[in-house]
């Protein structure tokens, strides 16, 4: 009897105190976010009506914050997102994107339990190319390979939607080819925005 109450109160506990982002921010490494102290990240998480917070590398400021996501940012150039993501078993892992923006914006997205083991990515979001933005029922015309190959990089930025579950990936080119080479490529460009949806497993 003893044994079935103890376990009914964890359950309990567990349904009354689902797992928040702040849990796992106050635990984060400082690899991920450099200078940032445990003063800071409290800061960062109370909500006093003050969103800028100096640290010892400039001013950081918050942009947005759900009890599963926060988004702040760490320069004039450079946002960091970090997503709390549900799994089928009822556990979490966190998604990390840090972006920057310089000519164009570009994201580097990595996933980490939520002890801050990285994960594999690749089991978690498929592989995001130019080529994923552009009609492949065109794959065969002659300008299609010469288009694909006109950048060097393509800048393609992320982004927790109001941060919901859903992840926008945008094609960041307007600012970063000329217009020349933007002639060559736009026929070719289905979508310059992808949506994956997280659906407890991996981003499809």
């Amino acid at each position: 009897m003893k044994k079935i109450l103890i376990t009914s109160f964890i359950l309990i506990s567990v349904v009354a105190f689902p797992q928040k982002i702040d849990n796992f921010f106050k635990t984060m490494p400082n690899f991920i976010l450099p200078g940032l102290s445990e003063g800071n990240k409290t800061m960062l998480l109370v909500d006093t009506g003050k969103t800028v917070i100096p640290y010892p590398l400039g001013e950081i400021e918050k942009l947005a914050y759900s009890p599963s996501f926060l988004k702040i940012k760490t320069s004039e150039t450079g946002t960091t997102q970090i997503k709390l993501l549900p799994l089928i078993n009822n556990t979490h892992i966190i998604c990390v994107i840090k972006t920057v923006c310089a000519k164009a914006c570009d994201s580097n997205i990595r996933f980490y339990s939520t002890d801050w083991k990285e994960l594999d990515a690749h089991t978690l979001l498929s592989n995001i190319s130019a080529e994923s933005f552009f009609d492949s029922s065109k794959k065969d015309s002659n300008n299609y390979k010469f288009a694909l190959s006109l950048p060097d990089i393509y800048p393609v930025s992320a982004e927790f939607e109001n941060g919901s579950d859903s992840l926008t990936l945008k094609l960041d080119l307007e600012n970063y080819l000329s217009d020349e080479q933007l002639a060559e490529i736009r026929p070719f460009i289905k979508n310059e925005t992808i949506t994956l949806n997280w659906n407890n497993i991996s981003f499809k």
